[in-house]
């Protein structure tokens, strides 16, 4: 990298922990320069690994960020995958268009590539930025505003077996938690907490309610044990007919259709609302399909999770395929051609292998789509029939399609 007039800029480095405030300064700058309440930012300033954390400077002056996580990631077949959770990715506005961010992405990719993770993934506050490099949208969430006052929602047998009670969020943060690790084998997507992320559900600064009430929480009891939780606030407001509050839905979760079913029943029922706002929800909850009309409850989808495979052959190998595959990929990949040729995946429910092959191929792609089709919620025929993927070998796409998909829709629970 090159000199902008105003000093050196130099190529990314591993950040310094007596760097952070400057570093995580540049960050807020390049997101709109809007500070944020200190417990937030302490926590953030806790949760950075440093170690695996990128900077460029001009001069004295950070000029562009990146970190990653060291996270382990849901894939279908219920295995946890390391993955790099990329994140903290900003360029000042003043050295853009000058190669900052990609030579923070090298960098980054050639990291991750050396600890050995097959998999980097991200949330992107940009979607165009990305596929240059190699990230395909993997994941999609639902986000709702449900008019409480017309829809109605039916329930399964056992959902009155169900005990709800209020609670102080911190004081079942463990219940909560316990609740939650439970759940992240069941669905590709979802992220093993590491330790200190748990506190990330209690942050719960005024400056972010936007007029609601401060966070609450209710627990989920079904046969003497904790079966779920609803962590929410409540926006009251009131019209000339009344009360017109909304509940703001923060996160759910319950281990089976009875828990889940009551805790939505609770939030359709709070007082004097007539709003539930969802944000973020999995595609294929079960309470679009519980509800009287789905229209009034104008669901939205929406990408969440990219993921990038750093690791072709090690990636695929790492997760199960809900029907038998026998399937050679022809994958481009010009920004780590290490993945770059042809790959045979032989693989079923049991597990996979992944290995290089000179066989003709079977299915030609670029990574990225593979990345999108890696968790089980995008389909390689919808790719394919998006221009995305050519078929070389009739019917090749179909049977790859399938063994790819995933019986449950992936989703990622929380940003980072």
């Amino acid at each position: 990298m090159g000199d902008d007039g105003g000093g050196t800029t130099t190529g990314p480095r591993v950040l310094r922990r007596d760097e952070w405030d400057g570093w995580y300064g540049t960050l807020l700058g390049a997101f709109g320069g809007v500070p944020e309440p200190a417990e937030t930012l302490e926590l953030y300033r806790e949760l950075t690994q440093v170690d695996r954390s990128l900077g460029v400077w001009d001069g004295g002056e950070c000029v562009g960020t990146a970190g990653a996580f060291g996270f382990e990631l849901t894939v279908p077949g219920g295995t946890a995958v390391p993955a790099a959770g990329v994140t903290m990715v900003s360029v000042a506005a003043t050295h853009r268009r000058l190669g900052v961010l990609t030579s923070m992405m090298r960098r980054q990719l050639d990291d991750v590539r050396s600890w050995g993770e097959p998999l980097a993934v991200l949330t992107a506050s940009e979607p165009a930025i990305y596929g240059r490099f190699g990230y395909g949208a993997a994941t999609f969430q639902v986000n709702a505003e449900i008019d409480t006052d017309r829809v109605r929602l039916s329930v399964p047998e056992g959902t009155d077996d169900v005990r709800l009670r209020y609670a102080a969020p911190a004081d079942v943060l463990d219940a909560c938690e316990a609740v939650y690790a439970r759940l992240v084998p069941g669905r590709p997507g979802m992220l093993a907490r590491r330790p200190g992320w748990e506190r990330m559900a209690l942050l719960d600064p005024e400056s972010g309610r936007d007029g609601a009430s401060p966070l609450r929480c209710v627990i989920a009891r079904r046969g003497g044990e904790v079966t779920g939780y609803a962590r929410f606030r409540v926006r009251p407001t009131w019209g000339d007919e009344g009360p017109r509050g909304t509940v703001v839905l923060d996160d759910l979760a319950g281990l089976d259709p009875a828990t889940d079913a009551a805790l939505w029943r609770f939030l359709f029922g709070v007082d004097l609302t007539s709003t539930l706002a969802v944000r973020g929800r999995p595609v294929d909850e079960a309470w679009r399909y519980q509800v009287s009309d789905i229209r009034r409850c104008r669901p939205a989808l929406r990408d969440a999770l990219y993921v990038r495979l750093v690791d072709v052959g090690a990636a695929l190998a790492a997760r199960a395929y809900q029907a038998p595959v026998d399937v050679v990929f022809e994958v481009e990949d010009a920004f780590c051609p290490w993945n770059a040729g042809r790959w045979r995946l032989s693989g079923d429910a049991k597990g996979a292998t992944c290995e290089r092959t000179s066989d003709a191929a079977d299915l030609a792609l670029s990574v990225r789509e593979l990345g999108a089709a890696y968790l089980g919620g995008v389909s390689l025929v919808s790719l394919g029939a998006a221009g995305r993927v050519r078929q070389v070998r009739p019917g090749a796409l179909a049977e790859a399609s399938v063994g790819f998909g995933s019986v449950v829709a992936p989703w990622l629970p929380h940003g980072f």
